[in-house]
């Protein structure tokens, strides 16, 4: 694995982190289901919180 890859991994699992922390009904499950895609994840996290699309968005370009 390259460092590059790393660096991905590691800032993705910062953000998994912080959303869980935010929106603590997240699951590890409900990000296997998303395979670590932006928009599913954030369909997710809509149908648990109740939150708008924007809503989630901007907290996410906020990190």
């Amino acid at each position: 694995m390259s460092a590059t890859t790393d660096q991905i991994k590691g800032k993705f699992n910062q953000i998994k982190g912080k959303l869980k922390e935010k929106y603590g009904e997240l699951t590890d499950n409900d990000f296997q289901k998303a395979d670590g895609k932006l928009e599913q994840v954030v369909g997710i996290i809509q149908e648990k919180t109740g939150k708008t699309k924007q809503e989630i968005k901007k907290y996410i370009d906020s990190l």
